[in-house]
């Protein structure tokens, strides 16, 4: 399981494109496939959307602020729908496990971008 957990580590939002990213959750995806059938490894199976979901949306945020200040709001609401829902199915699906720590992490940076966010759109009011 230590192998796979390492796909989730904090990926350099300054040096990749979305293209480099779609690489990485290609990638990442197609690992998921050789997951053993335990419970542990069905689990992470069943969280590859919520954790590539999770990511695009970190990235996204990272790089809000390319977008004209009018297209930032409804951008962090969007980001706000997205964070809640996928970390809400990962909450639920690990709800009598530990989640793995990289995963823990990875919402927890979420959410401080999607927070940073909003204070920055708050701020342009």
């Amino acid at each position: 399981m230590n192998d796979v957990s390492q796909e989730f580590e904090p990926l350099p939002s300054d040096q990749l494109t979305w293209a480099a990213l779609l690489g990485k959750w290609v990638e990442f995806a197609r690992s998921a496939v050789g997951l053993p059938a335990t419970e542990e490894g069905e689990l992470m199976k069943a969280s590859v959307v919520d954790v590539i979901m999770l990511q695009a949306v970190w990235f996204a945020l990272e790089n809000l602020k390319d977008l004209p200040r009018e297209e930032q709001a409804l951008g962090v609401d969007r980001a706000g729908v997205l964070v809640a829902k996928h970390v809400g199915e990962l909450e639920r699906r690990y709800d009598n496990q530990d989640m793995p720590g990289l995963m823990v992490e990875l919402i927890d940076d979420a959410e401080k971008s999607l927070h940073a966010a909003i204070a920055r759109v708050k701020n342009f009011a």
